[in-house]
């Protein structure tokens, strides 16, 4: 079955003035004109193309690969807006088209957004919707605290980032427990941090409990050894300075420089953090565990 909006691997069955035909399984069949076929290209090679309607409402293969397949979300910008809808940067020759009625109020031409790709049933034409909260429902989650999830950031608020979790679920980001510079459309691995009796769910780009100190540890260790075994960073930096090198709270870079710290493997010293050399294990120096300050 040749399916629209999707990538397909099918057969080349034979060329004529027009292109190449292509072929499934099945016997169905699609036109890779000539614009899209390239010199390689032999009769029963097997081809990936990319499977599209076009303005006539015939069934089109490219090779071109878009920025996205139907059923699912992406950041695309708006190259124009007419009378009839929006049309979006998708990655192919023929751009996205996006109904009046699947639209955010005021989108701008020149602007990106998240958007929904899908495939109308009624038309069979794929099409984009900027109305996020149609395609994504907490009603049924199917994570849970602790996970590890992939977030797509798309909305921001005074509380902080809505984000698409697992292309499935909404969550929140909140301003506090951001330690790095977000923006809308970003996709990033992150962690429910908690699933609230309705449903609501907070999210975290660190991991939970002490597994996000042991990944701090690793980060903090490896920047030490690019940077000639010396961070100058101290008990006395600011929240600021911290999260602006590290991406991480205050309390996690101190809970990883003690664990290091009791490992032997850093030296703490007035002016930031050295890289423990051999025989720093049996110095008497009188630097204290920065957990405990």
């Amino acid at each position: 079955m040749i399916q629209i909006g999707k990538l397909n691997t099918l057969t080349i069955l034979r060329e004529t003035a027009v292109g190449l035909h292509l072929g499934d399984e099945d016997k169905n069949e699609v036109l890779l004109p000539n614009s899209y076929k390239k010199s390689a290209y032999k009769v029963k090679d097997k081809i990936e193309v990319f499977i599209y309607k076009d303005s006539e409402d015939r069934l089109i293969a490219t090779p071109q690969v878009p920025y996205a397949q139907i059923y699912s979300f992406s950041f695309l910008r708006v190259t124009s807006i007419s009378e009839i809808g929006a049309f979006l940067d998708w990655g192919l020759e023929k751009d996205l088209f996006m109904p009046h009625r699947e639209q955010l109020n005021n989108m701008e031409e020149g602007e990106s957004y998240v958007v929904y790709i899908y495939l109308d049933e009624l038309t069979q034409r794929i099409i984009a919707s900027a109305l996020i909260d149609n395609f994504i429902s907490n009603e049924h989650l199917l994570v849970e605290k602790g996970d590890e999830v992939s977030l797509m950031v798309f909305e921001e608020s005074p509380l902080g980032y809505s984000c698409i979790i697992d292309g499935k679920h909404r969550g929140l980001l909140y301003r506090n427990d951001i330690y790095k510079n977000i923006q809308i459309g970003d996709e990033m691995t992150g962690y429910i941090k908690n699933i609230r009796q309705d449903n609501l769910i907070d999210l975290s780009l660190q991991k939970p409990g002490f597994q996000n100190v042991l990944s701090s540890t690793d980060v903090i260790l490896e920047y030490l050894a690019h940077n000639d075994g010396y961070l100058n960073l101290t008990d006395k930096s600011t929240p600021e300075e911290i999260a602006k090198q590290f991406a991480m709270s205050k309390a996690t870079f101190k809970k990883s420089i003690g664990v290091l710290y009791r490992h032997r493997k850093v030296v703490i010293k007035d002016d930031g953090v050295y890289l423990a050399e051999k025989g720093d294990e049996d110095t008497d120096e009188t630097e204290k565990d920065p957990e405990n300050k």
